[in-house]
């Protein structure tokens, strides 16, 4: 049983749906191909998911937003045979058939670059969900309340084919409502919410004092400091998972306690030179023979805990040495009244690179103070030395910023300043 919103969708509904799909696509026909499929309702995405993966299909699953133009674009990227837009008429797309069928195909968030198609296996998919039920057990007893998109790895495999597994009842809930949030949330026994960091940041904000949530699970981008005090004084249990398009989820931490604290490496994976915190590593995975790079820097504490520090990718280098966007963020953002930030780098003649920042507040900031807040907590190769307030840091659907993109945006100037009474 599945409830979206407050609609509940029994074990029957799913079978005959999915039974209705099989026969309209052909499955048993296409069973080797690969299926694009984007559709507006959960119910309707979720029982051609079940049918596909029955059959033994390859699907990419894409956001219900997604323009028909984008849908067509990451369908043609991931080499799919069909595209299934909000109908069951597919429309072909590829001719030619992959080497291996049965598959999960996402596409990675670009935030380091274009984005790929990643493929895993089914058999993969299934490992991963044993491997996070066993050693996770905390959520046994809850309820788990999916609040984003089922077609992301995060709310599908770890929201609800995990509870599904765990013989749970998962609810799929909109965003777009945060009060309609926090009245599922008052109506549930037990809720275990499973969100983004900025929906989650949002909630602890809007509940009054003294209210908490049951449980929450974070992942997908390191919390900023200032959010995660929030988020953690609102939150009775809270967890935090950590993983990669390739590898699905590598580390759950079951009691968080700090931001950076990512969790245990899941026994399905060996970590490869785990580091120190005087020598940080690139975090590295390996299973049956095969490694994965994150191409995150961390290392691990005596106590098996994963550490975050920063994707290398976003590192700046001022005059050799290396400042963690985060480091300069979570400074900025106890600045009074600002609510967001993003550092990014921004070449420079004499320093090779510099700090660049952008942004957003409850109300016009002086940016003279600002600079003496950041002059008095920061090293000066830490130092923004351009800082823009704007009205909102783009952040994609997923929660993530690509600092890469904000960096080339900026430099088009597409990003336009909120104006201040001193700066």
């Amino acid at each position: 049983m599945i409830a979206i919103n407050d609609t509940v969708f029994d074990q029957a509904y799913f079978r005959d749906a999915a039974h209705r799909i099989a026969a309209a696509v052909q499955l048993d026909k296409r069973a080797g191909d690969r299926f694009a499929v984007c559709f507006s309702e959960a119910q309707d995405w979720l029982a051609f998911f079940f049918a596909a993966r029955a059959a033994g299909a390859s699907v990419l699953p894409l956001h219900p937003s997604t323009p028909y133009a984008a849908a067509r674009r990451q369908a043609e990227t991931a080499k799919c045979n069909w595209l299934f837009y909000n109908r069951l008429d597919g429309e072909p797309i590829c001719e030619e058939r992959a080497s291996e069928a049965g598959q999960l195909l996402q596409m990675s968030s670009g935030t380091t670059g274009e984005p790929k198609c990643i493929a895993r296996a089914w058999s993969d998919i299934d490992d991963e969900i044993d491997s996070y039920t066993s050693a996770f057990v905390e959520p046994q007893d809850m309820t788990p309340l999916i609040a984003g998109p089922t077609t992301h790895s995060y709310g599908l495999i770890c929201g609800v084919m995990v509870a599904l597994k765990r013989g749970q009842s998962p609810a799929i809930l909109d965003t777009g409502n945060p009060k309609f949030l926090l009245r599922k949330l008052r109506e549930t026994e037990r809720p275990y919410l499973i969100s983004s960091p900025a929906i989650l940041h949002t909630l602890a904000r809007l509940l009054p004092a003294g209210e908490q949530i049951h449980a929450t699970m974070t992942s997908g981008t390191l919390l900023p400091d200032p959010w995660f005090g929030q988020i953690r004084a609102k939150s009775k249990y809270m967890f935090q998972q950590y993983g990669c398009s390739e590898a699905g989820c590598i580390a759950i931490n079951p009691d968080v306690q700090a931001a950076n604290e990512i969790g245990h490496v899941l026994p399905r994976f060996a970590l490869r030179d785990a580091g120190t915190a005087r020598e940080p590593k690139e975090i590295a995975v390996e299973r049956k023979g095969v490694v994965v790079e994150t191409r995150d820097l961390g290392y691990r504490r005596d106590d098996g805990m994963l550490v975050f520090l920063s994707r290398l990718d976003d590192l700046i280098n001022v005059s050799g040495l290396n400042v963690y966007p985060k480091e300069v963020e979570d400074v900025v953002m106890t600045f009074g009244g600002i609510d967001d930030a993003v550092v990014f780098r921004k070449q420079d003649a004499f320093a090779g690179e510099r700090v660049a920042l952008l942004f957003s507040a409850e109300h016009a900031v002086d940016r003279a103070q600002l600079r003496q807040w950041c002059a008095e907590r920061l090293a000066a190769h830490q130092m923004p030395t351009e800082i823009v307030q704007v009205e909102r840091i783009p952040r994609q659907a997923n929660g993530k910023i690509s600092r890469r993109d904000v960096a080339a945006r900026y430099g088009t100037g597409e990003f336009a300043p909120v104006r201040t009474e001193a700066a």
